[in-house]
């Protein structure tokens, strides 16, 4: 695609804060060249550590148990691994306690099962804060720290929690949002996949919806809220639906996670899409799977994925600051976009996002391990 890194005055002009109000405002060739922009400096590589370069040594003889949403997704499970390579030769123990979709509707009860495992940290890995205030209020009663992953729409401090970790997930849908009208040259039929059972996904998909809508020639053909512990077996009826319905006007899938992909990824589905062309975009997580289909340009064409080890070596560094009675690290990873032009970067050439900022060494340079 020869549009992806050209830059003009337009493109300048909006990688220093152009206002979604007055993009709104411009024509599609004013509209493409300033997404251009944004979309160039998110596929930049990260090689820059921005983080902290200071902190508490590690504390000693902890047991944290790592609440999961659903063990089986992705992201979760990467931040789990991620975490586990943090922990690697200390004498912290880290436990999963997994909720198999259905943590936000069990109360107190999952933070509550955690603090009686003798949990002397918590991680909440794609739990809705909200939904666990009353384990929450528990946990804080103890004195037991709980940090979260995407358990908000916004990072940083949440009630509740001591800090909540992830990059800004409005951002990320905006970029997924913008490499789209850019891939298509603005003209595009979207389809857009969500989760709005989760405010976290859903406040992802309504960015997304929210910057397509400023493309005046790219046209939202459907928003499909797919609960992710459920659409698995309703995926075939949906797609084949839109199919029926939208025929060659269908071009673009933008999902709110790589796993609606996963799903479109098996015969039956490539059956029902025989002889249509979609290209797919995804605001997160940027999963192994998500990575080959980039890699082949096989439906998949870009993910903004999260640094997954990053944000796991990061928890860790955050209960370790809560556990030493000082104030979160407030340090937000910034966006990537991978794509076929990128992808053999960070990490891309084992399948996994891994800025090439040094953070592991950053960390250890004052945990002292």
């Amino acid at each position: 695609m020869t549009t992806f890194y050209r830059t003009s005055l337009f493109s300048v002009l909006f990688a220093f804060g152009l206002s979604s109000a007055v993009l709104a405002q411009q024509n599609v060739m004013q509209y493409v060249s300033a997404a251009n922009a944004k979309v160039a400096k998110a596929a930049a590589l990260k090689s820059k550590w921005d983080g902290p370069t200071s902190g508490p040594k590690l504390q000693k003889d902890k047991r944290i148990i790592f609440i999961a949403q659903d063990m089986s997704d992705a992201g979760i499970s990467g931040l789990f691994a991620g975490m586990k390579e943090a922990l690697a030769g200390t004498n912290w123990q880290l436990l999963p306690l997994n909720c198999n979709g259905n943590c936000n509707i069990s109360g107190d009860q999952v933070v509550k099962q955690a603090l009686g495992m003798k949990a002397t940290g918590i991680v909440l890995a794609g739990v809705d804060a909200a939904s666990q205030a009353k384990g929450l209020a528990l946990a804080a009663a103890a004195h037991v720290p709980v940090v979260g992953w995407h358990a908000s729409i916004k990072p940083g401090s949440v009630t509740g929690l001591f800090t909540n970790v992830m990059t800004e997930p409005k951002e990320a849908a905006q970029i997924a949002g913008l490499f789209g009208v850019v891939e298509a040259n603005s003209k595009a039929g979207i389809v857009v996949f969500t989760d709005s059972s989760t405010p976290f996904l859903a406040a992802k998909s309504a960015a997304i919806v929210d910057t397509l809508k400023q493309c005046q020639s790219c046209n939202i053909l459907s928003v499909e809220s797919l609960p992710l512990p459920e659409s698995r077996k309703k995926f075939p009826t949906v797609i084949e639906g839109l199919v029926k319905k939208n025929g060659v006007k269908w071009t673009h899938v933008i999902a709110v996670n790589d796993v609606y992909f996963d799903m479109m990824d098996n015969p039956e589905i490539e059956k029902i899409l025989q002889g249509t062309k979609l290209r797919g975009i995804s605001a997160g997580d940027g999963s192994t799977s998500a990575y080959k289909r980039i890699h082949k340009q096989d439906l998949q064409i870009a993910s903004v994925p999260e640094p997954l080890f990053l944000h796991g070596w990061q928890l860790v560094d955050e209960l370790n600051r809560a556990m030493s009675n000082l104030t979160p690290s407030t340090y937000i990873a910034p966006l990537h976009l991978v794509t076929s032009q990128n992808v053999s970067y960070d990490g891309g050439t084992k399948d996994v996002y891994d800025p090439s900022n040094d953070f592991r060494a950053k960390y250890l340079s004052y945990w002292g391990k």
